[in-house]
């Protein structure tokens, strides 16, 4: 669990270090310094578990390209609406993640879901809405109001495409290490960042340099710390631990940037935590569940 938090933590003063340094800054340039200096840490980890060798052996790169271009994007939408919105509000809003993966796993999988899990699909992504109105009810206006709803949309599309990456790597898992998928991920969005160099990348002064560089370095130790996280424990009983973002968030929102929450934003971030953590112990209690019946068919059938 301590691993988890501390993922959390790492990953949340990654997203502090973006919203510091990156406000005018391209996503494609934030996408490249995030994934360039989040291998670093990705590399000393491995090399102290000896497990770099072989790291980038794999038949599937195809699937590894697809997932790394979808997982870039997810990047640069959620980079470019965490500098525009709140701190408090862009994380919550990307709790939406979860709820549209059962969606997508619904439409492309055949998934089958239940009237429980669709119960709580709906409430999360009304707990979303409610977050995101205050935002998108401003967005004929000018100046901050229009800014935020744009926010607002970057985020959304973020999880959306980060939902599609939940279903690339169930299927890559099957049959790579997770040291190659992780690694596979921040070697394709460096380069595809470092690609959006002729469309013009912003002046850096050296104080938004290093808030760049940290938030690669961050990056690539909340990575590792979250894949190690899930070495001690399984992922329903991890999982929970990702919402304890939403309490760093705020305390640093209104700590560094003076951000206060506002009403809307803490119901709707009530609301599809809730949800979120109803829909992990429905997984989890699902899989219990078939577990116990390929037990009792047995080896034979």
């Amino acid at each position: 669990m301590t691993l988890k938090v501390c993922s959390v933590m790492a990953f949340v003063v990654m997203a502090t270090c973006i919203k510091a340094g990156g406000i005018g800054v391209p996503p494609g340039q934030i996408v490249f310094f995030r994934s360039a200096f989040a291998i670093l840490p990705i590399l000393i980890w491995l090399a102290v578990h000896h497990e770099l060798g072989g790291v980038l052996r794999t038949r599937r790169f195809g699937l590894h390209l697809v997932r790394g271009i979808v997982g870039m994007a997810s990047m640069g939408f959620n980079f470019y609406g965490i500098t525009l919105l709140p701190l408090p509000d862009a994380i919550a809003i990307g709790y939406a993640k979860p709820l549209i993966a059962v969606i997508l796993a619904v439409v492309f999988l055949s998934e089958r879901v239940r009237i429980h899990r669709w119960t709580a699909v709906v409430a999360g992504l009304t707990g979303v809405m409610i977050i995101c109105w205050p935002r998108l009810t401003l967005f004929d206006e000018g100046g901050l109001g229009k800014m935020e709803a744009i926010g607002v949309v970057f985020v959304l599309a973020s999880a959306s495409s980060a939902a599609v990456t939940i279903m690339l790597v169930r299927r890559l898992i099957a049959t790579e290490r997770t040291p190659t998928v992780v690694l596979y991920l921040s070697i394709i969005a460096m380069i595809g960042g470092l690609a959006t160099m002729p469309f013009g990348w912003a002046a850096l002064d050296a104080r938004d340099v290093a808030l760049l560089v940290a938030a690669g370095l961050f990056g690539g130790v909340g990575q590792m710390l979250l894949t190690q996280s899930y070495r001690f424990a399984d992922v329903s009983t991890v999982a929970p631990f990702e919402y304890a973002s939403i309490l760093f968030a705020v305390a640093i929102g209104y700590g560094i940037f003076g951000t206060v929450p506002q009403p809307t934003m803490l119901v709707g971030t009530g609301i599809v935590v809730s949800a979120g953590i109803y829909l992990i112990f429905r997984e989890r209690k699902l899989n219990a569940a078939r577990l116990e019946a390929r037990r009792a068919i047995g080896p034979s059938g």
